[in-house]
């Protein structure tokens, strides 16, 4: 059955909590279909494994993607700090590391480390692109390439909850930052390993998580009513 019309005027943001093991672009694919076909993009990928917050534009909305992905972010993160990862997620190869337990405080001093203007490595396993190349179609292919460091902005860290291994942190960021990342990068300094069991999304910009749909709650046909408006 072929999609309905689309309003002529449709356009805004719809913020989806996208599920785990979803893409970014397939949940804006199933986003677009419902939305009559409109022009449809979202404003920051989201890696399968992680979920939360991802905002879509539709119709005129999507000329402003640029300005939507350099607002402020904040995550939810769950880090296993027993081994890395080729991924530095929970999907890729482990390399264990026998530590033994740090001191509240150590993991606390490892955090304030990394706040501020900070030069960070993107994981291997990325989307940014190599000579033309996607860099995780490099690594998938044996042909990973360690990334340059770049400055990020991460502007808190703070700590819900830790219970070696695993450490639960809420993450106050700035555009291009990886929580993939950042759990290597603790790791590192704490002299342990890490790598993220769970990523979760809470804001992009103005918009949080008690603002977004799940999919399965996502009607048949979205209408100009469901969308939010484009910040001021």
């Amino acid at each position: 059955m072929s999609a309905p019309a689309a309003p002529p005027d449709l356009h805004g943001i719809l913020v989806i909590d996208k599920p785990l093991g979803m893409t970014s672009m397939r949940v804006v694919e199933r986003v677009r279909y419902r939305a009559s076909k409109a022009r449809t993009g979202h404003a920051g990928t989201l890696d399968p494994l992680a979920t939360g917050v991802l905002v879509v534009a539709i119709g005129r909305a999507t000329k402003s993607i640029d300005r939507l992905m350099a607002g402020e972010k904040r995550y939810e993160t769950t880090i296993d700090l027993s081994a890395f990862t080729t991924t530095d997620d929970s999907e890729g190869e482990r390399t264990e590391v026998p530590a033994g337990a740090p001191s509240i405080e150590s993991v606390r001093d490892a955090c304030s480390r990394w706040l501020g203007e900070v030069m960070q490595r993107p994981p291997a396993f990325s989307a940014i692109k190599v000579q033309g190349r996607r860099s995780y179609d490099l690594a998938r292919s044996g042909e990973a390439r360690e990334l340059a460091a770049r400055p990020v902005m991460i502007h808190g860290i703070e700590i819900d909850a830790y219970d070696f291994p695993m450490l639960s942190l809420r993450v106050h960021c700035g555009k291009g930052t990886y929580i993939r990342s950042l759990a290597r990068d603790l790791g590192t300094a704490l002299g342990t390993g890490g790598h993220c069991r769970s990523i979760r999304r809470t804001q992009v910009g103005i918009y949080d998580i008690g603002q977004a749909i799940r999919m399965d709650d996502l009607p048949e046909s979205i209408v100009q009513g469901m969308l939010l408006p484009l910040p001021a």
